[in-house]
């Protein structure tokens, strides 16, 4: 009996997937589990997998394309079955698929079990792209991609990129490379130009992040709480965790993130999600850590942050940020935030603005650690300063709600021995 292949849910937050590579051929024998093709979600890329056996005797949709969940994009049968009526009917709407979730990380493993729902990831700012083509226009390339153009000598706007919306990856460096360095790469249709601009359509993170943009900046009454805290106490003692050896070493992100999550445990009014006709107020903290990846944002959560250690955070921290720069989380590990933090400070930016990541109830922006002249007893100082700013949803969190947990987040980074009991 023939097999329908779908569009699925690889997400909880897909409505849509681009078809990126077709691992298998028409003709070609698979059997359950056999990864058919990598989509890109919105948030990563991840493999279709074949739910029967057979023969793949017929792919619906052209690497490239973008379809909604639930689309039919291919059919498994026996050698000799008449599957004509099938194909007939892929451009019929049908029923979205179920919504499996990914087993392993980015293109590993077969998708097996169903998501838990769980609160949306945050939209943000959009990723940096350093590689200049040659008539000045952004070159689209991975870390990994830019790394091999340097010590291989390639000029990567001579390079045609084979990735998401034209992102020149490691594949297009090896074909550059075999070619004498050429930078043929692999040809793709992600992007038109027409004089002296270019089209390149949205990737399903940037809808994504689009559409969250939306909806919260819309609907979500927001307001906003600044605060300067000095951080002079934080740099001595990470001075003084750092000489005790290499394992103890911790950043100002890692002290933040601790503090945020502590002060969270203190004023659970915060941590929380406006639910429509109720307010669900977290005993929890699940903390978001905004990351900027190739073609977005997304932001993996530090699950019981509040009961971790400094160091447990940190070397969690690092961990998820690394493996979202390499597109590797799987949904549970991107979903399920009670509260998020966003920082911009090592990009030298001293304060900002964020928005918040709906249902959350508040999102909290953290600038750079700038040494700055303060007066203190009649004399002027130079002391290290951190500016944050507190998006709150005015439906949940009053004026006052807010600036008390800054005035317990300003106790703990102030006196940051407190973050070790």
């Amino acid at each position: 009996m023939a097999t329908k292949v779908f569009m699925e849910a690889l997400s909880p937050t897909m409505e849509e997937g681009r078809l990126v590579k077709w691992l298998k051929n028409e003709g070609d024998a698979v059997k359950t589990g056999d990864p058919l093709a990598e989509v890109e979600t919105d948030k990563a890329i991840m493999e279709l997998v074949a739910r029967g056996d057979g023969v793949l005797r017929k792919r619906l949709a052209n690497e490239g394309d973008a379809k909604p969940v639930g689309a039919l994009v291919a059919v498994i049968a026996a050698p000799n079955e008449n599957i004509d009526a099938l194909v007939a009917g892929a451009s019929t709407p049908t029923q979205p698929a179920p919504a499996p979730t990914p087993s392993a990380s980015v293109a590993t493993a077969p998708v097996t079990a169903a998501p838990p729902p769980a609160a949306a990831p945050a939209p943000a700012a959009p990723s940096t792209i350093p590689a200049p083509a040659g008539d000045g226009e952004p070159t689209r390339s991975s870390p990994l991609a830019r790394r091999l153009a340097r010590e291989n000598g390639l000029d990567l706007s001579g390079i045609r990129g084979s990735g998401p919306a034209g992102r020149i990856i490691k594949r297009d460096i090896d074909a550059a490379m075999a070619t004498g360095g050429a930078g043929a790469g692999v040809p793709t249709a992600a992007a038109s130009r027409e004089g002296d601009f270019r089209d390149v359509p949205l990737t399903q993170i940037r809808k994504t992040i689009a559409r969250r943009l939306a909806e919260s900046l819309g609907p979500v009454p927001t307001f906003y709480l600044t605060a300067e805290f000095d951080l002079e106490r934080v740099a001595e003692m990470r001075a003084a965790m750092a000489q005790t050896g290499d394992e103890f070493k911790v950043s100002f992100n890692d002290i933040i993130l601790k503090a945020v999550a502590t002060a969270l445990s203190l004023h659970p009014e915060c941590n929380a999600h406006w639910m429509g006709d109720k307010i669900r107020y977290f005993n929890r903290v699940h903390l978001g850590m905004a990351v900027a990846i190739e073609d977005g944002l997304i932001t993996p959560v530090i699950f019981d942050a509040h009961r971790k250690s400094l160091r447990q955070l940190g070397a969690e921290s690092r961990d998820l940020a690394k493996r979202a720069r390499e597109r590797k989380l799987t949904p549970p590990e991107y979903t399920g935030s009670t509260f998020s933090v966003s920082n911009l400070g090592m990009f030298g930016i001293d304060q900002f603005t964020a928005i918040i990541n709906p249902p959350e109830a508040g999102i909290l922006a953290v600038g750079a650690v700038e040494e700055k002249p303060i007066a203190e007893r009649g004399q002027v100082v130079i002391r290290k300063r951190l500016r944050v700013t507190m998006s709150c949803d005015h439906r949940v969190i009053d004026g006052a709600t807010g600036a008390k947990f800054l005035q317990t987040l300003r106790r703990m980074l102030e006196n940051p021995l407190m973050l070790v009991f």
